[in-house]
């Protein structure tokens, strides 16, 4: 059974490290989901977010993304990928390891 990574990332810095995690989760065929919150989804703007798609499951707090007065659509995310803090419960639930940024 593939195992997978949790990561929660509420900053908006580190989309750099946030990328190598994941490149070197993929080359050990784990699976990553990433839930961006608070004033991490000034992720979603940065030059290099859309390779973070590539590598991971990502899902956005909807309230989050609001209150950063930010607006869709976001390259590579389709609108499942708006979520609420219920993904994130599951991910948690269902993830081997945990992460935070």
């Amino acid at each position: 059974m593939r195992k997978t990574l949790g990561i929660y990332v509420s900053s908006d810095q580190h989309l750099d490290k946030l990328i190598r995690v994941c490149r070197a989760a993929k080359k050990r065929d784990v699976g990553v989901q990433v839930f961006l919150t608070h004033i991490g989804t000034r992720l979603s703007i940065q030059p290099g977010f859309k390779e973070l798609t590539e590598l991971a499951e990502v899902a956005i707090c909807r309230v989050g993304f609001k209150d950063n007065r930010l607006e869709r659509p976001i390259e590579g995310l389709d609108e499942k990928a708006f979520a609420t803090q219920s993904w994130h419960a599951e991910m948690i639930l269902n993830c081997d390891r945990y992460l935070t940024f």
